[in-house]
C-alpha cells in the first residue's frame, strides 16, 4: 500500500524538511500552504525529483470549508492519507500578555489550535478502522514553549501549543483501538523564518547560549523526529512526545 502524508504548513521550514524526508523514504506527499504557492510548488518539485507523487494544496487551516476542500482534493488526487502532520502555526511579536489584544489571540488559537483540531478530525474520519480505513498516524508539532511558558514574549503561543499537547494525549486514547497513533514533537529554538514573522529574525542566535547544546536546531533535525513518529518505526508509541530542544 502506498504511504501518503498530508503536511500542513509545508511550504517552508520544518514542514518542507519533513516533506522531503518522507519522500526519501518512499512516501507521497500533499504539501499544504496558506499563501506562498511558489514556495509550495518548489517543495512539490523537489519531492517529484525524488520519484514520489506530490501536490500543493492551498488551505487556511483555520477555515473549515477550506480544510474540507483540501482533504477532498487529496482523496481524489493522491488517495486516502496514511499520516497527517499538523505543522501549520503562527507566532506574533514579543509582547506581555497585558498588552495583547483579542484579535491576536483569535488568530493564534484559530490557526494553532482549531486548525489542528479540524485537520485531525478529518484525518481520523479517513484512517479509522471503524470507517473502513487502514489506520495511520497523526503527528502534532507542538513546542517546548508549551512547557516553558514563554513569559514576556509569547504566552499566548505557548498556551496554544499546550492545548495541542492535551489534544494529543486525549485523541491518542480515543483512537488507539481504531488503528490510529497520535504523537507530538516539541521543537525548541529552531533556525526557521518563523522567528522573522514574529519580528525577531535573530532570536535563535540571541538565545542559543542558553541552550545546553549551545546552538539552535535545524528544520532537518526536527523532521527526523516527526518522521520517526509518523512511520512504523514508532509502532508502539502513541500519546508520546519527543522534546527536541537541545536540552532546553
Amino acid at each position: 500500500m502506498t504511504s501518503i502524508v498530508l503536511i500542513t504548513g509545508a511550504s517552508r521550514g520544518i514542514g518542507a524538511a519533513t516533506a522531503l524526508l518522507a519522500a526519501r523514504h518512499g512516501w507521497d506527499v500533499a504539501v499544504n500552504y496558506s499563501s506562498n504557492e511558489a514556495a509550495a510548488q518548489t517543495v512539490v518539485q523537489a519531492v517529484q525529483a525524488l520519484g514520489r507523487r506530490a501536490i500543493a494544496v492551498q488551505a487556511d487551516v483555520a477555515d473549515e470549508a477550506q480544510v474540507l476542500a483540501m482533504f477532498a482534493r487529496v482523496d481524489q488526487e493522491l488517495g486516502r492519507i496514511t499520516a497527517l502532520v499538523n505543522n501549520a502555526g503562527v507566532v506574533d511579536r514579543a509582547q506581555r500578555l497585558q498588552d495583547m489584544d483579542m484579535a491576536r489571540w483569535r488568530r493564534m488559537f484559530d490557526i494553532n489550535v482549531l486548525g489542528s483540531f479540524l485537520c485531525a478530525r478529518e484525518a481520523v474520519r479517513r484512517m479509522s478502522s471503524t470507517n473502513g480505513g487502514a489506520g495511520g498516524s497523526i503527528v502534532n508539532v507542538s513546542s517546548r514553549a508549551a512547557c516553558l511558558g514563554s513569559a514576556n514574549q509569547y504566552v499566548d503561543y505557548a498556551a496554544s501549543k499546550a492545548a495541542i499537547d492535551t489534544m494529543t494525549l486525549g485523541l491518542s486514547q480515543e483512537v488507539a483501538a481504531q488503528g490510529i497513533r497520535v504523537n507530538g514533537v516539541r521543537p525548541g529554538l529552531i533556525e526557521t523564518d518563523i522567528h522573522a514573522s514574529g519580528g525577531q529574525p535573530d532570536r535563535v542566535q540571541r538565545l542559543s547560549a542558553g541552550v545546553p547544546l549551545g546552538r539552535g536546531g535545524t528544520a532537518e533535525e526536527i523532521a527526523q523526529a516527526i518522521y520517526w513518529l509518523m512511520s512504523d518505526l514508532s509502532s508502539y508509541c502513541t500519546g508520546s512526545f519527543i522534546d527536541a530542544g537541545g536540552g532546553r
